[in-house]
Parts: C-alpha cells; structure tokens; sequence
C-alpha cells in the first residue's frame, strides 16, 4: 500500500521540465472547465435543494469519493505540520465558496456571479506573492490587471452595475477561495494534488455530515433530473476530480501563472448558461473573450 501511494506522490518516468510545464497547464485548464460548470450545475441544484442542504450534501458526497480513493491506495495521513494548512483549503475551498456562491445564485443570475471568477485569478496571485513569496515580473502583473479588468467590467456590465446582497456574498467567497487556492498549491508542491483537497474533504466530515442531515430535515428537497445532475457534479467534478487537476498544475507551473489561466472561467461559465440555463449573451461577449485570451498569452509568457 504504502509503494502504491508512493507511485502516485512521485512518477516512475521522469520528464522533461517544457513537458511537465506543458502537461501542468493542461491540468490546470482542465481544472478551469471543470469550474466553469459549477454555477450552472448549482443554479440546476437549487431547483431541488435548498442552499444549505446543497452545499452540504456536495461536500459529504466529494468526500466519500475521495475517502475511497485514499482508502483505495492506502494513503498515510498528511504530517501534523500540513494540518493548519488543510484547514485553510477546507475552510475556504470546501465550506466557505460553495455556501456563499450557492446563497447568491439564489437571487443572482450565473452570468452577475461570473464576476467572482474574473476577479480570483488577481486575487490569488497577490496572495500567493504574500503567502509562498513568488515575485511576478511587472509585465505578468499589467497583463493580470489588464484582463481582470476587462473580465470584471464585463460581468458588472452584465448585471447593471448595482451592488446587492449577493454581490457581498461573492466578494467574500472571492477572498476565502483565493486562501484556499494558495495555500492548496503551496500543499500541492509536498504532497500529491489529490490528496490535499482529499484530506481536506475528509477533515470536514464532522462539520458536513451533522450539517446535511439537519438540513435535509428543514429543507423541502424536489427530486428532478436537473437537480440530481447539478447535485453530482458539483460534488464530484467541481468539489474533488476539478480541484485534484488543478492544484497538480498549481504545483507545475506555479500558482500566479495557473490563476490566469482562471481568467477564462467566466466565459466560460456564460457560453455554458447560455446552453444549459438558456440565458442571453450579449454581443460584448467575443470582444471580452478575445481581450481575455491575449492576456492569457501574455501571463504565461511573462517570467518572475
């Protein structure tokens, strides 16, 4: 068990750094898409749970899948020394995003949500400047602001410009996210990528399993093909299998180059309410999305 969960930690077959680099933004753009479904598959979730019990009932769910994958190759509990820092990904990643963003879609459209996303990218490079002591270079951080800006613009445009209750929601689950990001990528450089939000999903068990049965017993739950879709793979896709790949392409290519790669997610997430929630996108679209990529291009190009 024990040479099982080493195979995984380390590769048997080396490879070269340009090959890893590459294989790492592979992951981490995985990781993107599998974001980008989260606020519809939520927003498909809420038609048959409440927030509470959506958020809880996810979490306990992503954390049978992963308790059985650590089970599966025997893994060794993270040394005492990674606990605080499992705490932070759980609080922020596990708990804090999905109960925020959850009780603002419940008044918020997918496409005004968006805007959380725009904005994480900026924030978890800034974080990770402050928490691993990466240094960007000034053209990673202009382009940065450059595409953050357009990406924000575009969502604000989206909804008004008016702040709400659920903006507040969203800003807050910006800042717990972004924590839970870094200090996930900063795990993921000691330890298998999987294993950190697999620990961490664990760790919130005795918080999630009392919290889904309480509210399963206030909350009227409506079983309907959308709920039940939305449901699993909020849990499965976006609570465990996006965040394995994308803290290993954290741990690849950095945690400030891979957040930029986030910069994409709300596109994303628009083209995917427009075919999942029938949601109209407007003609700003391709401009944004075209302002977005370059400064993709030019974040993965720039050295710290």
């Amino acid at each position: 068990m024990k040479t099982q969960s080493s195979a995984i930690a380390q590769p048997a077959i080396a490879v070269s750094a340009p090959s890893a680099r590459g294989f790492g933004t592979l992951q981490a753009a995985l990781g993107v898409v599998a974001f980008s479904l989260t606020f519809p598959a939520t927003a498909w979730g809420l038609e048959g749970f409440g927030p509470w019990s959506l958020v809880a009932v996810r979490s306990v769910l992503a954390a049978l899948i992963a308790g059985g994958c650590l089970l599966a190759v025997g893994a060794r509990l993270p040394a005492r020394r990674h606990w605080p820092g499992l705490a932070v990904v759980a609080a922020g990643v596990v708990v804090g995003f999905p109960m925020l963003t959850t009780l603002a879609l419940r008044t918020s459209t997918t496409a005004h949500a968006a805007v959380v996303v725009g904005l994480l990218p900026l924030t978890t490079a800034a974080l990770s400047a402050l928490r691993v002591g990466s240094r960007p270079s000034r053209t990673f951080w202009t382009a940065a602001l450059a595409g953050a800006g357009a990406v924000a613009a575009f969502t604000v445009q989206q909804s008004g410009g008016t702040l709400t209750t659920a903006d507040l929601y969203l800003f807050g689950a910006l800042l717990v996210c972004a924590a839970g990001y870094t200090e996930g990528g900063r795990l993921a450089r000691v330890m298998p990528g999987w294993q950190v939000i697999g620990w961490a999903l664990v760790l919130c068990l005795p918080l999630t399993v009392p919290a889904a049965a309480v509210a399963l017993a206030h909350e009227p739950v409506r079983l309907t093909a959308h709920s039940v879709a939305g449901l699993l793979w909020v849990a499965a896709g976006s609570q465990f299998l996006g965040l394995v790949v994308w803290y290993r392409g954290m741990a690849a290519i950095g945690i400030p180059k891979a957040s930029q790669l986030q910069l994409a997610q709300p596109l994303l997430t628009l083209v995917w309410s427009v075919l999942l929630l029938g949601e109209r996108l407007t003609p700003a679209a391709p401009l944004t999305a075209a302002a977005v990529l370059v400064c993709i291009a030019v974040t993965q190009r720039a050295r710290g």
